[in-house]
């Protein structure tokens, strides 16, 4: 049913980022479970309407690179993602270690950049691996740059979304993070510039953010294990237990919305049950936008007492 001028979406992703989960339920800075807050991420997804169609994980997957950990996310995630029929894209992060991630959840035998493409009915995905070893911010080589430049060059049929731990966009609300952003990304720029590249999805942060980058949006997806502070007190960087976040993001023909869902629940102070939608389908356009839109109607009365 479509209430308003615009379709259903075309696809739906989840955009999830930074699980940094530990091996056998370790703490993480001696307060966070890492597992819960993705057991937490995936509960609110079966949730969702539509399903999606694919999860997408913007790096920072094991906080310690562990197999054990890696091996635990595959048992979590997978059979998630299966009973939504949803395609699972994996991206590496700053944490993660490149011959650890290519064994625990490709089963491949590969420590060289972990870059792959995923086509979900003509959607493709790129997983861009930004890490550097042995450091915590990001970068490209320039093989990786040919190669991506080279897949550009064919459109895909529905346009091309390009996944990355290391957003290429300022940091203003921590400057500190700056240290740790994407080197040189004119040069990425460059290559984006002018091609099928619909969304750039990031992740590292640890907190929502958006911009754009070579003319296309940005968006950055919270952590679901621990979230930073984007305005803390006397502090020059702070973690904390709360915020947790993923989003959902809407692909339509001419344009993509994201949309922030929290992980944790909230009390409900208002709402309307479920068992409304199938009086409401059966009314016009025009009596549903009377009955719902009108101030006066009985709908938006306040309840009595």
């Amino acid at each position: 049913m479509q209430y308003g001028q615009h379709p259903a979406p075309r696809f739906t992703l989840a955009h999830l980022s930074d699980p940094h989960l530990l091996a056998h339920d370790a703490l993480q800075y001696g307060a966070v479970v890492p597992e819960a807050g993705l057991v937490l991420a995936l509960e609110r997804l079966r949730r969702l309407d539509p399903v999606p169609q694919g999860l997408v994980f913007t790096g920072d997957l094991a906080d310690r690179a562990e197999p054990e950990a890696y091996a635990r996310l595959r048992e979590l995630v997978e059979p998630a993602a299966a009973a939504m029929g949803a395609e699972v894209v994996w991206v590496m992060g700053n944490h993660d270690e490149r011959a650890p991630y290519a064994r625990g959840l490709f089963d491949a035998d590969d420590d060289g950049p972990q870059d792959r493409v995923h086509d979900i009915g003509g959607l493709r995905v790129v997983a861009l691996d930004t890490t550097v070893p042995g450091y915590h911010h990001g970068d490209l080589t320039d093989d990786q740059l040919d190669w991506l430049r080279d897949l550009l060059r064919t459109p895909a049929e529905h346009g091309t979304i390009l996944a990355m731990h290391h957003p290429p966009i300022p940091v203003p609300t921590i400057e500190p993070g700056a240290i740790l952003e994407l080197l040189d990304q004119e040069r990425l720029a460059a290559v984006v510039r002018g091609s099928d590249v619909r969304q750039v999805l990031g992740g590292h942060f640890h907190y929502s953010s958006h911009s754009t980058f070579a003319g296309v949006p940005v968006s950055v997806a919270s952590a679901s294990c621990y979230t930073t502070d984007p305005a803390p007190v006397d502090r020059l960087i702070s973690g904390v237990d709360g915020h947790q976040a993923f989003n959902t993001v809407h692909v339509y023909d001419d344009r993509i919305v994201h949309t922030v869902v929290p992980l944790h629940e909230a009390p409900e102070v208002s709402g309307q049950s479920s068992d409304l939608r199938e009086p409401l389908d059966a009314l016009t356009p025009e009596e549903r936008r009377e009955i719902l839109s009108r101030k006066d109607s009985d709908f938006n009365l306040p309840p009595a007492g």
